[in-house]
């Protein structure tokens, strides 16, 4: 569904933005389509700068801005033709394609080249992406050149050229209604999907097959793709954080670890849920698992207007470490273990990330040296865990144990709110859904 008088709302506020910095042209170009192999390409995403402003999904775009008195709003896109549309699918056109995304007007992308340089004429400044694409580089300092082969006609070209993410990523680190609404959809289809992979689970079955359940539940609800390929990870796989293999047979008396979302409008969900193979926690399993979820329940609450960004980690390494201490995974006081880092032989990456268009989102994580502070509409992951590889000074009954938490959290006034609250993270639900299935 495209609700142009959102995406419009949102390129004015940009423009109201760039013009109070001086105005000028911003340039913002969709994603390049990209070669899979021979004649074949990966399935296409816009670019989630450009989707966030204009909601276009086709590839081969570029959204320009004019700020100042009178602002402007142009988009250039691919032409008719009907010859490609039997190959590929149709086409808005740039007739088509002004009018149903709210642009003054549109022009096909064959003349960016041509126009761009008339539209940097004596213009202050310039906004847009450098660094990303080598091919886009090229274009807009080409556009630059021409204007500045110009100058003795009275012409002048942009003075500064500025990161246009910085203004866009300020833009969307705080959710408006309509975003949340999607990222809690988001939220409930992923959940679902990690219950019936819960469900699907068993000894002897590969880990493919149940990444193909999650994948069925992704697309059957409705979601467009994948946020990200999904972790399917058994018994001593659960160690690497970021395996995708998902080719081993899962055994009797392991663990799963699943790290899989999916994707809706343009908005990612991002769920880790740890389980055992066949329905049920053995002692170490569950004394590890419950320390995880300790450290979730911890960190959780640190999330609230006015903490600071790294107050769900520091609860969560605090919990964590002296839980280390207390199973005989570390040795020593708990504050000088968590002072050297000690627990990050155990716990190596950070409690959580922005989530939104993008599953590690946009925006930094501290401002003027200092954490960024919490406020409602910000959305986030928390998702402790540990993981333990087999050695010496490890107690035998914890090797090979990996295990995380994660969900999906959104700031409201209040606290905080769950989207992916309906995947069961306590050991007696997840043991019940598992033993209702497989009765």
């Amino acid at each position: 569904m495209i609700l142009v008088d959102i995406f419009r709302a949102r390129r004015a506020r940009l423009l109201a933005s760039l013009t109070a910095q001086g105005g000028g042209v911003a340039v913002i170009p969709t994603a390049p389509e990209r070669e899979r192999n021979r004649g074949t390409n990966f399935p296409y995403r816009a670019d989630s700068q450009f989707f966030y402003l204009c909601g276009f999904r086709e590839p081969e775009a570029v959204l320009v801005l004019i700020a100042g008195d009178s602002p402007r709003q142009f988009l250039f896109c691919r032409a008719k033709n009907e010859e490609q549309e039997a190959w590929t699918g149709c086409r808005y056109g740039p007739e088509a394609a002004a009018g149903h995304f709210g642009f003054d007007s549109a022009w096909p992308i064959d003349e960016l080249d041509r126009k761009l340089p008339e539209l940097l004429i004596n213009q202050p400044a310039l906004w847009t992406s450098l660094a990303f694409e080598p091919e886009w580089d090229r274009r807009i300092l080409a556009a630059i050149k021409t204007v500045r082969a110009s100058i003795r006609s009275g012409d002048t070209a942009p003075g500064t050229v500025h990161e246009i993410s910085v203004a866009l990523d300020e833009m969307r680190l705080t959710k408006d209604e309509t975003e949340i609404a999607a990222m809690r959809r988001a939220g409930d289809i992923s959940a679902a999907a990690h219950c019936r992979a819960m469900r699907a689970t068993c000894p002897d079955r590969f880990e493919y097959e149940i990444e193909a359940e999650l994948i069925h539940a992704f697309r059957a609800a409705g979601s467009q793709s994948l946020a990200y390929p999904p972790i399917v990870a058994s018994g001593p796989n659960a160690c690497v954080l970021h395996y995708t293999d998902n080719d081993r047979r899962m055994l009797d008396g392991e663990l799963l670890l699943i790290d899989a979302g999916c994707e809706l409008d343009g908005y990612a969900s991002d769920i880790t849920r740890t389980f055992p193979v066949n329905g049920r926690f053995s002692g170490s399993q569950r004394d590890l698992y419950q320390l995880v979820l300790a450290a979730s329940h911890t960190a959780r609450a640190q999330v609230r207007p006015g903490n600071g960004w790294n107050a769900p980690h520091e609860a969560a390494v605090a919990m964590l470490t002296q839980g280390f201490v207390d199973l005989g995974l570390l040795k020593g006081e708990v504050q000088e273990l968590i002072k050297t880092q000690a627990y990050r032989r155990f716990y190596m990456h950070r409690t959580g990330h922005w989530l939104g268009m993008d599953v590690h989102d946009t925006s930094c994580y501290k401002t003027d040296g200092q954490w960024r502070p919490f406020v409602p509409g910000m959305t986030l992951t928390i998702e402790p865990g540990c993981y333990v590889r087999p050695a010496d000074d490890v107690p035998e009954a914890f090797w090979n144990i990996g295990i995380r938490i994660e969900d999906n959290v959104l700031v409201t006034p209040d606290g905080c709110e769950i989207l992916t609250e309906n995947v069961p993270r306590e050991i007696d639900a997840i043991e019940n859904l598992m033993r209702d299935e497989n009765l």
